[in-house]
């Protein structure tokens, strides 16, 4: 009989569950104004859509095929960019999701890289497409 050694509700910040199973942020956007799709050796892949109005970030989404990790990254992302300058986004940092998180595993950090470098390819696209 398999006897799972660890306790997800135990081992992760009340933070990490909630990004880790929060699903009202994953979505497909057809044309969106910045697009970024990334895909780590791990073999998780990102996708981040992007609209907005002026210089802010209307509407902010994405599509994960990954682990909770990866997920529970890419939700922090939407919500430090949402509503936010293009500007302030560009600031989002992989660090900065890691320690929100609070209790994302160490051999995971290349989970918020990922995220993380995905939502620049999407600026990338956003600023060059919409100067």
């Amino acid at each position: 009989m398999y006897h799972n050694t660890t306790d997800f509700l135990q081992d992760h910040s009340l933070t990490y569950i909630e990004m880790a199973l929060r699903t009202d942020w994953i979505e497909r956007v057809a044309n969106p104004d910045g697009y970024g799709r990334r895909t780590g050796d791990c073999g998780d892949t990102v996708e981040f859509f992007l609209t907005r109005k002026n210089n802010i970030l209307q509407f902010v989404s994405f599509c994960v095929q990954g682990c909770m990790n990866t997920t529970a990254c890419c939700n922090t992302i939407v919500r430090f960019a949402k509503g936010k300058s293009i500007e302030s986004a560009w600031n989002i940092s992989p660090d900065q999701v890691n320690n929100f998180l609070k209790t994302l595993p160490e051999d995971h950090f290349h989970c918020a890289e990922l995220a993380v470098g995905a939502l620049y390819l999407a600026l990338t696209d956003l600023v060059s497409d919409n100067p």
